[in-house]
């Protein structure tokens, strides 16, 4: 569950991680998400999208092992980007997802510690439920077999670093309703966190 609690100072960009298995709405929440909380909450938001899938299609090909490394990397980089020009940066994956199937395609483990200590960084963490249907989508489909076993695999190294998460789940409107009410008490509670301090060392 996300914990409210740890809300940072109101003048954070907050970084809102969207992770889960493949074909589990991620992307397309993401961009509803940013613009939810752009129209309806005014806060200035913005997407990072996937870079993996921006590579595949430049490539025309999935990545080796060794390219593992750079990609996760390429990701990070661009959400510390937008973080430094918008209030709410929506990041569609982050590099935890990279170690995930770096592990899972590759039994490659070289990724996970730096991917857990990138992501501790990330204020809210929603993991997208293998609730909806299954689609093929070019070169990163793997099969519906593999959500469940990567599902636990996003949970197990969520768990291990002790990060907070909550899962969302539902289609359509039900998804998205649940992720704006997640990230609108997290903005409620840093506002007052925020308030809060202000109070605390306001001269007297």
């Amino acid at each position: 569950m996300v914990d409210v609690g740890q809300a940072v100072t109101v003048n954070t960009p907050i970084i809102v991680a969207i992770v889960g298995a493949e074909s589990t709405g991620k992307s397309q929440l993401a961009q509803a998400l940013a613009e939810q909380l752009q129209v309806h909450l005014g806060r200035p938001s913005t997407v990072v999208d996937e870079w993996l899938r921006a590579w595949c299609e430049r490539e025309g090909r999935t990545p080796r092992p060794d390219e593992q490394a750079a990609i996760a990397a390429e990701q990070t980089r661009r959400i510390e980007a937008a973080a430094r020009a918008h209030a709410v940066v929506v990041a569609d994956t982050t590099a935890l997802m990279t170690a995930v199937y770096s592990e899972w395609l590759f039994q490659d483990r070289s990724l996970r510690a730096s991917a857990q200590a990138l992501h501790r960084r990330y204020a809210l963490t929603l993991v997208t439920a293998n609730d909806l249907p299954w689609q093929a989508d070019g070169l990163q489909r793997d099969g519906p077999q593999v959500r469940e076993p990567v599902r636990r695999l996003i949970l197990e190294m969520l768990q291990q670093a002790g990060v907070a998460y909550a899962e969302v789940a539902g289609s359509g409107s039900e998804r998205l309703d649940g992720a704006v009410r997640l990230v609108s008490a997290y903005l409620g509670a840093a506002g007052a966190a925020g308030a809060a301090g202000a109070a605390a060392t306001a001269p007297t």
